[in-house]
């Protein structure tokens, strides 16, 4: 019968160690066990979201890429009008600046031409009136016409 009790008792020993178990180990373990579950769970779900998160990073930077070379484009564009722009109006400006000064030179060429002329008449007209002068001093020869002739139009 020592079997029997000891079997009985061991028996009993072995019940309650699995009712002990089960109302005050099992009980943490499944939670911690639930817990790590979660946890995994949610590190998983939160890589994927990561993931999801870094495409559409990713497809934002490409879009605002794309802007930027578009804006870029556009700044370089609207520069090379404007500098073109600058050029012509520059060009436009030299000529009418030359032009004037073109004009303004023939007008003082003309002035010092209308000078030079009134001048040449004043001497001709003097000179004209010394010829008639010593002309009509000398006697009427036709020789010495001639000469005083000659003489006027080298002095010319």
């Amino acid at each position: 019968m020592d079997i029997n009790a000891t079997l009985l008792g061991q028996a009993i020993s072995f019940i309650l160690l699995v009712v002990f178990t089960m109302k005050f180990v099992w009980p943490p373990l499944n939670n911690m066990l639930e817990e790590r579950a979660r946890r995994i769970a949610d590190g998983l779900a939160a890589a994927e979201k990561g993931q999801l998160e870094l495409q559409r990073a990713e497809e934002r930077v490409v879009e605002e890429l794309k802007q930027v070379q578009n804006r870029a484009t556009e700044i370089i564009a609207n520069a090379e009008k404007r500098g073109e722009q600058l050029v012509t109006e520059a060009v436009a400006k030299a000529s009418a600046d030359a032009a004037k000064v073109l004009a303004d030179a023939k007008a003082t060429v003309e002035q010092e031409f209308a000078k030079a002329r009134e001048e040449l008449r004043s001497q001709v007209a003097t000179l004209a009136l010394k010829g008639a002068e010593q002309i009509l001093r000398s006697e009427i020869d036709a020789t010495k016409h001639e000469k005083i002739l000659a003489a006027l139009k080298t002095e010319l």
